[in-house]
């Protein structure tokens, strides 16, 4: 291999000469020259800009994806420039245990006909999901790594080109100083009564070798001086865009919002519709004899329990002599309409069956209050 040995060796006195101007200001021995207020203020904000960014993105990352290995898994394939593989996520994957369940236990059960409709849902919830995350991922998540890969890496590369033009100013600054420290001391040493010729030529040379040195300082320190300014111009140019940068974020973030506004409008829809579908099937849970025994109901094979509910006038019903019990009960329920009874978890009220009323309901009463409840929100009492 072919080594420019000048190159390097002058590149070597270079490193060298700024680690002991670096060193020299660590233990304040050197001066060091100092940048503007506005300056600083700008590379204070640009520091704070990177380290909230990234601590950002990290836990945005965490929140779209919970499982670290499976992170791990997408950088990898991401620096591979690979596709990642498409995998069920954990609603898809629940959906579709359900489901199978279903087809196990029989669909036209109670049980099977509810593991389809919850599986089904779950199964949209993962694909809403799966939506969501890619639309986050496009719209906040890379503009965030964008900056940290790309604008603050070439922010970073010119701030230590800045600081090294820094150290070789002030080392051209005490060059200098130290030349002209010298070329006075040389200037202050010939004495014009010396019996020894010699050694006055000697200090006369001293002197002028010294005064050109100086000049040679000087030109360095016009040149580093003209070096630094023009790389603080460049650091300063790409500082004052962080501006610009926190408008482009500022709109990714409400990009965010509107995506997650959305996925959990859609989540909430979605189950507002199962639960609606479920609630058009009170004779689900007909399947369990102890709500059939405990509500004091006839068989559904009956025919009186055929007979609709709402025919019944429940403020004209009465409370029998005697087969009314106490009930805890277990859930709130809104009341549906005015002849149903709104319950609070907890509470005790009173509970009794009618003729014509259908199994999974019975007649409930709290004080002058009166209406038909679930029986599936209640803990009959003995």
């Amino acid at each position: 291999m072919d080594f420019n040995v000048k190159k390097l060796a002058s590149d070597a006195g270079i490193f060298f000469t700024r680690a002991i101007q670096f060193t020299g200001e660590k233990f304040g021995q050197v001066e060091k020259t100092e940048l503007d207020a506005h300056f600083e203020n700008l590379l204070s904000r640009a520091d704070s800009t990177k380290n909230w960014t990234e601590k950002i993105f990290r836990q945005t990352e965490v929140l779209l994806q919970p499982n670290p290995s499976s992170r791990i898994e997408e950088f990898l394939y991401e620096k591979l420039d690979r596709t990642v593989p498409s995998r069920p996520n954990n609603e898809e994957l629940l959906g579709h245990y359900m489901q199978d369940a279903a087809k196990d236990f029989g669909p036209g059960t109670p049980y099977g006909s509810t593991l389809i409709k919850v599986g089904d849902c779950e199964r949209r919830l993962g694909s809403v999901q799966r939506e969501f995350l890619q639309t986050s991922a496009i719209g906040f998540l890379t503009p965030l790594r964008n900056f940290l890969e790309g604008d603050w890496r070439t922010i970073s590369k010119e701030r230590r080109l800045l600081e090294n033009r820094r150290l070789d100013l002030d080392s051209c600054k005490a060059r200098l100083k130290k030349a002209k420290l010298a070329e006075s001391k040389a200037a202050a040493v010939p004495d014009f009564q010396e019996t020894r010729p010699r050694n006055y030529v000697l200090s006369a040379s001293a002197s002028a070798l010294w005064s050109e040195e100086v000049d040679k300082a000087e030109h360095e320190l016009r040149l580093a001086q003209t070096e630094f300014d023009r790389q603080a111009e460049v650091t300063r140019l790409l500082l004052e865009g962080i501006s610009s940068t926190h408008v482009n974020h500022l709109r990714c973030l409400h990009e965010f919002v509107e995506a997650q506004t959305a996925y959990y409008k859609q989540c909430h829809l979605h189950m507002q519709d199962l639960q609606k579908e479920l609630d058009r099937f009170p004779n689900a849970f007909a399947g369990n004899p102890g709500h059939s025994m405990a509500s004091g109901g006839s068989s559904p094979l009956d025919p009186a329990s055929a007979v609709e509910t709402d025919t019944l006038k429940i403020e004209e019903v009465q409370a029998p002599a005697t087969g009314t019990r106490k009930a805890k009960v277990l859930y709130d329920y809104d009341a549906a309409d005015t002849s149903e009874l709104s319950l609070l978890a907890d509470e005790l009220i009173t509970v009794y069956t009618v003729p014509g009323m259908d199994s999974d309901w019975l007649v409930g009463e709290r004080g002058n209050q009166k209406g038909k409840v679930p029986v599936t929100y209640l803990e009959l009492l003995s």
